[in-house]
């Protein structure tokens, strides 16, 4: 079983996804607007080029997916901390650069630091409000 992060944004889907791409790297496998689907026809028109899929693939075979809400279709997009996502890097080096890149604009929980059960960890919310865990486990 594979498990993929699936966000949801309201209306800067597009915006996020290419900011993630400009950290992690990689090109897009699939971006489809909302105007591209069928019966979205009646959709305001400032709902017609949001997000109706988008997909970033990166390292280990994870796939970093997201849309947009439709606000005319009574979708709400609320913020929690019910969801976070964890990267687990491969060196130190590697965990610093997707920490200062994803958290650029953000707001910092814990800067990277090394930890009591053994691993280089920091957290953060991004510019977007997606929260992010970053560790790379030091001890086995």
């Amino acid at each position: 079983m594979q498990v993929n992060p699936y966000l949801n944004f309201d209306g800067n889907a597009s915006e996020a996804m290419d900011f993630y791409k400009s950290v992690f790297g990689g090109e897009f496998s699939h971006s489809q607007k909302m105007a591209e689907a069928p019966g979205m026809e009646n959709l305001p028109e400032d709902e017609k080029n949001r997000v109706m899929h988008i997909s970033l693939p990166l390292k280990g075979g994870i796939i970093l997916m997201a849309s947009d809400i439709i606000p005319s279709m009574g979708h709400t997009l609320s913020h929690g901390n019910s969801v976070q996502i964890t990267l687990s890097p491969e060196s130190r080096e590697e965990a610093d650069e997707l920490f200062n890149g994803l958290s650029e604009g953000g707001e910092i929980e814990m800067e990277m630091q090394d930890t009591f059960w053994g691993a280089y960890f920091g957290s953060f919310k991004d510019k977007y409000g997606i929260p992010w865990m970053i560790n790379f486990e030091t001890q086995s």
